[in-house]
């Protein structure tokens, strides 16, 4: 399944769901490009992963590559919604400890509302 991106603004905390595959290449290329151009404009970001149904490294490799632009430049992502697959894949490459991982959406808009 091609990867499908859709994004929203709540209460001035931009949301970003992805539905499909996260694997190198394309759909990985896509999601660096769009969060990246994100990133100066909202500082806090949630990246919706519920609909995510396979990642592969470097799709992984992404991820923590934007976390980390994210904290070179003040902002922050919260991922949040994931799936069985994916939950597991953090946890076994023990990436679990580097992002913010909340189990929904509205937890994660919840964590940064009381953060503010």
């Amino acid at each position: 399944m091609q990867l499908k991106i859709t994004s929203k603004n709540v209460d001035g905390i931009l949301v970003i769901e992805c539905s499909g595959r996260i694997v190198f290449g394309e759909e990985s290329s896509l999601v660096r490009e769009q969060v990246k151009q994100a990133i100066p404009d909202n500082k806090r970001i949630v990246l919706n992963l519920g609909e995510v149904n396979y990642i592969d490294s470097g799709g992984l490799g992404t991820l923590v590559a934007l976390h980390t632009t994210a904290l070179n430049a003040g902002s922050t992502i919260k991922l949040a919604n994931l799936t069985k697959r994916v939950g597991d894949l953090l946890q076994v490459t023990k990436l679990l400890t580097v992002f913010d991982v909340c189990g929904s959406e509205g937890e994660a808009i919840e964590s940064f509302r009381k953060a503010a």
